[in-house]
């Protein structure tokens, strides 16, 4: 099937839905009022709630909530094939995702900017609300743990980012003190900080890629123990758990908010050319759907190891299609920052939307686009590619570009073109154990490195424009994360009378702490900050999860004021229903089962016993009220004037 014609499909159904499902949602279900009190008037401390004008909440918010989501996840499904891929994202996203998002939104809108888990306390019952927040502490602190390493695999395999990443942070700190301090425009700065980040790009790809010295790791391997494979992995990780913890302490205008405003317009161009260059491809004939399978031969990945599609595909592809942690961001710190209700459409459900758009051009970038081969145009530089190698899948060599003064120039190697790409990825021959994180990181970044190409832009270049877009993601929702993950914290501390971490510091510490040590658990070579790479299998159901138990708050708040439930309980009912059967086969199920396999792993089991059993507990809770509640508001929050 074209290329061209399965983008624009996609493409066109997300702008219909947003101007058809979800206006009828904003206007006939919710009744958004533009002159309704929202929280961030109500509650003004300009350090977390926030009056923001929906153009840059909007990229605060898309940024935060994409991460490496919807990028992994659909590098990971289209092993399955590219058509349920690519149907989940796009029915997915329309009809549960954004409704999701847009739901959970509205509703701490109208709780004065709490959590889900707070709003569930007075929704459902007190007991519920703690199960929630239990829930979303075990979930946050995975989304910290994994989403330092996946940066800071990308740092160790594409050391051209790095620059790029990190120049952000003095730039983002100078917008902010700017708009905020002295009343500035936005406009100008945010062009002139977009401009700086493309130049870091190319001074990163050809003349300052910024790596560990090996010579380092040497040292630490002899002296500290630490196998030097897993220096750079440690270093950025902890790095980056600092800068988290600065983050999320600091008030949103003075990083957070203007960092993710800088990166939505980053993220933005990039997206463009990977559209531009996916249509040029298309046209040309050079990119083709036909280089991988629309749906895989299920009896060679079933022995392969791979695990069956259904339910699977639901729980691999998250952020794409649903993800559980966006009714954290929605509620959490985009309800605390809206000026007006009106702009909840705009952002809860357009966000979600693109991220769907964003998903679709991960799967044609990882099929069509990876089949392409790579392509070196003008660049003077090696791909090397290990087929047999997990941790240096994708190593990118660097060296200047033909002309370049003082520099030797060599000549591009590595030409894999239409199905022998794909299989070099994804072939089942490999199996899905050796299906690790740089090849499903490499696969996007290398294929939509070749749609860069027909741009004419050189692919050591457009290797790079594609790392920072992934780094960027990511490092967005770490630090939304984080800030969230302290939320929780303080929530629970006050529930469980621990006085010291209701306390913003302590908590954010206790968090960035916890989050840490998990990503430098050893894996199972024993190898240090590899450890936290085996929770990604739980991670999916418990996100999932997560999602369902959003929906059971969203349906209890409509039922609760006699409003229409269809859109919201059948949505709620497959977001229980299929990362529970996932996490009952992960459990229990064949010789890999975390609890009853042929080599248990305790680690995984039970985690994914206490969140299985915390899940059932709230359905049950919820599932005895319902009936009881049709009609019946629930308490009242207290007048502001009664809080502390």
């Amino acid at each position: 099937m074209s290329t061209l014609a399965v983008a624009g499909l996609a493409f066109v159904g997300f702008i219909v839905a947003y101007h058809t499902y979800g206006r009828w949602l904003a206007r006939r279900i919710f009744g958004l009022d533009p002159d309704a009190l929202v929280p961030s008037q109500q509650l003004r401390d300009d350090v977390d709630f926030v009056p923001t004008k929906k153009g840059v909440i909007f990229g605060h918010h898309f940024t935060s909530i994409a991460g490496t989501g919807p990028i992994v996840g659909p590098a990971i499904a289209v092993f399955w094939g590219w058509l349920p891929a690519l149907l989940w994202v796009v029915l997915g996203s329309i009809f549960i995702g954004a409704v999701h998002d847009f739901g959970a939104l509205v509703v701490s809108l109208r709780n004065r900017g709490q959590t889900v888990g707070e709003v569930a306390g007075r929704l459902i019952n007190p007991r519920a609300r703690l199960l929630f927040l239990l829930i979303l502490f075990a979930a946050l602190t995975i989304v910290l743990a994994i989403f330092g390493l996946v940066i800071a695999t990308i740092f160790k395999l594409y050391p051209a980012a790095v620059l790029s990443v990190w120049i952000e942070l003095p730039i983002a700190i100078g917008i902010g003190y700017w708009v905020y301090k002295r009343q500035g425009s936005l406009l100008l700065p945010s062009l002139i900080a977009l401009g700086l980040l493309y130049v870091a790009m190319y001074l990163g790809a050809y003349h300052f890629p910024i790596s560990i010295p090996a010579s380092w790791g040497s040292w630490i391997e002899a002296n500290v123990g630490l196998q030097a494979s897993a220096v750079p992995i440690v270093f950025w990780t902890l790095l980056l758990m600092v800068y988290c913890f600065i983050a999320s302490v600091l008030p949103v205008w003075t990083l957070m908010q203007p960092r993710d405003y800088i990166n939505s317009h980053q993220l933005v161009v990039a997206l463009v050319l990977l559209v531009l260059g996916l249509f040029l491809a298309g046209i040309s004939g050079q990119a083709d759907l036909a280089s991988a399978p629309p749906v895989a031969d299920f009896e060679a990945v079933r022995q392969s190891g791979a695990p069956p599609i259904w339910p699977f595909l639901f729980i691999t592809i998250a952020c794409g299609a649903i993800s559980g942690f966006h009714c954290l961001v929605s509620s959490g710190t985009s309800s605390k920052q809206l000026e007006s209700e009106a702009d909840a459409q705009y952002v809860g459900y357009g966000a979600m939307l693109l991220e769907g758009a964003l998903a679709v051009i991960v799967i044609l970038a990882c099929c069509a686009g990876l089949g392409m081969g790579a392509f070196a145009k003008g660049d003077s530089g090696t791909l090397l590619i290990d087929a047999g190698s997990g941790d240096h899948y994708h190593a990118v060599e660097a060296v200047a570009a033909e002309g370049t003064s003082g520099a030797e120039a060599a000549t591009a190697t590595a030409t894999v073109t239409g199905r022998s790409a794909w299989n070099r990825s994804y072939g089942t021959a490999q199996g899905w154990k050796n299906f690790k994180l740089p090849q499903k990181i490499g696969a996007f970044i290398e294929g939509g490195a070749n749609f860069l190409s027909m741009l004419s832009i050189p692919f050591m270049l457009g290797i790079t424009i594609m790392a920072v877009l992934v780094a960027s993601f990511a490092a967005t929702t770490l630090d939304t994360a984080t800030r969230l993950q302290r939320y929780v914290v303080q929530e629970l501390a006050i529930t469980l009378k621990i006085k010291p971490l209701s306390k913003k510091y302590l908590a954010t510490g206790f968090a960035v702490l916890l989050g840490a040590g998990l990503a430098m658990v050893p894996g199972p070579a024993g190898v240090i900050g590899t450890g936290g790479l085996i929770l990604w299998p739980l991670f999916g159901a418990t996100n999932q999860l997560l999602a369902g138990l959003a929906f059971m708050v969203l349906v209890f708040y409509l039922w609760r004021r006699n409003k229409p439930i269809w859109f919201a309980a059948i949505p709620m009912v497959i977001m229980l229903v299929m990362p529970l059967w996932a996490l009952c086969l992960q459990l229990f199920s064949g010789p890999a089962a975390w609890l009853t396999g042929d080599e248990p792993n305790y680690l995984l089991g039970s985690i994914g016993l206490a969140t299985l059993t915390l899940q059932v507990w709230i359905v049950v809770e919820g599932a005895l009220l319902l009936p009881r509640v049709r009609g019946v508001l629930e308490e009242a929050l207290p007048p502001l004037s009664a809080n502390p």
